[in-house]
């Protein structure tokens, strides 16, 4: 019987590669077609590698040939610092990419696109914990890569409506764990590596952006790909769109306290606010329990009993 193939954009990532494992580890045939430009990415081992550029049609073409189910994680992503500095690259690469691997999917006739959005298009929602259903009430994200990751929502509809392509949407909250390295510049990265190159660097007082009483809600890397494989074996995902995230809220100071403590620094615990970036949302809650209802996704790591672990590896790799 032959293998399902799945191609996964961005699978040598952070996300990306989380997926490719958990993917192989069920047995499907696996093709990942990645660019490398991020320090921490690794070409996965037991599966089809393609090193390209997916703004580029015939790469994404190529990419496509005689799969079945495309991944598409590939995307300028980055901390709250980098999508401040590069809003321009961020949506017209992502369009770029949007546009070649859509048409490739419709061209090479495949099953269905899975596409990862974000939790940032929800930034500018009122309503918590937020809902898929808000989406279509709330005004649209006012950042390029909020607006960016909306768009990709928009081709999914798009593609479906003109040309019967198939999808489903998927929305992490968060998401943590290792293999994701700190950025040069504060907000490159995402906050919980950044936070901890700023301790075990020495960083006195802690600076914190903003106030510190924003909240977030952690998903751990490998619950996400769990979420994302989960929804690619759903038939009742199709066409469909899920937000896969932890409901636990922590405010950005408590969390800040907690790798503190977990970097074991022999100091007392002291922050410096300083002025934050102009889009820094105050608080994100997801509801996930059409996940879990559809899909009988629930998140299973802890994120205190998981922060010793990137601690370590941050301190591996600084």
């Amino acid at each position: 019987m032959k293998k399902i193939k799945v191609l996964v954009t961005g699978g040598a990532g952070f996300i990306g590669s989380e997926v490719v494992k958990q993917l192989l580890e069920k047995g499907y045939s696996v093709r990942v077609a990645d660019d490398l430009s991020k320090l921490e990415a690794k070409v996965p081992r037991s599966c089809e590698f393609l090193k390209v550029d997916l703004t580029d049609r015939k790469a994404a073409l190529s990419a496509m040939e005689d799969i079945d189910f495309c991944i598409h994680l590939a995307a300028k992503i980055g901390g709250i610092g980098y999508f401040h500095k590069y809003p321009a690259t961020i949506l017209s690469e992502n369009n770029k990419m949007y546009s070649a691997v859509f048409e490739a999917a419709v061209s090479k006739k495949i099953k269905r696109i899975i596409y990862l959005s974000s939790s940032m298009v929800f930034e500018s929602t009122n309503y918590f914990p937020s809902k898929e259903k808000d989406l279509v009430i709330i005004p649209p994200p006012v950042s390029a890569y909020g607006f960016s990751k909306l768009v990709g929502e928009w081709y999914c509809h798009a593609f479906k409506d003109e040309y019967g392509l198939n999808y489903t949407i998927i929305r992490p909250f968060n998401a943590y764990g290792i293999n994701e390295a700190p950025g040069e510049e504060v907000g490159y990265a995402h906050v919980i590596p950044d936070l901890i190159k700023k301790i075990i660097s020495g960083q006195y007082p802690l600076e914190l952006l903003g106030n510190g009483r924003q909240t977030r809600c952690f998903t751990h890397v490998s619950d996400i790909a769990n979420g994302i494989i989960l929804a690619m074996e759903s038939a009742k995902a199709k066409n469909e769109d899920f937000n896969i995230g932890s409901e636990k809220e922590i405010r950005m100071r408590d969390l800040a306290k907690l790798l503190w403590k977990k970097c074991s620094i022999d100091h007392p615990f002291k922050v410096k606010y300083v002025t934050g970036f102009k889009y820094d949302i105050k608080r994100r809650v997801p509801s996930s329990k059409k996940a879990a209802k559809i899909l009988g996704w629930k998140p299973k790591k802890d994120l205190s009993k998981e922060l010793p672990v990137i601690v370590e590896w941050v301190r591996n790799i600084l």
